[in-house]
């Protein structure tokens, strides 16, 4: 989906309410766009260790305007399925990952501070 706002619109079709009970969970997983604007963002957040942060920062469920409990999990899944078409792992989008030769160098004089040998 294109908006967070259509998530929020989908979330209303699914358990009810109005848009505005789900917003703040489906912006939080977009937030990624300032600093990523395009489709690479959703690496940040799009999968499954992100669905379970987003239930830690939310809480384990909202209550809608409808009075309806609502898992912060299942309104993840709901966003991730809707981008991706499944909830792909970090590791998934890890793999994707091409790391350029000064990622893999290191330090070859060893990390500052951590260094025993005198």
């Amino acid at each position: 989906m294109s908006h967070c706002y259509y998530h929020a619109l989908s979330s209303v079709k699914r358990w009810g309410g109005v848009a505005a009970d789900y917003l703040p969970v489906h912006q939080w997983f977009d937030e990624s766009k300032a600093i990523l604007a395009d489709p690479r963002h959703r690496a940040l957040r799009h999968h499954a260790e992100g669905i379970f942060m987003a239930e830690r920062l939310f809480g384990i469920s909202i209550t809608n305007a409808d009075g309806r409990v609502v898992p912060v999990r299942l309104i993840g899944e709901q966003h991730v399925t809707e981008d991706l078409g499944h909830i792909p792992s970090f590791a998934d989008w890890a793999r994707l990952i091409a790391p350029a030769a000064w990622v893999t160098r290191g330090n070859p004089k060893g990390s500052p501070g951590l260094d025993t040998a005198h």
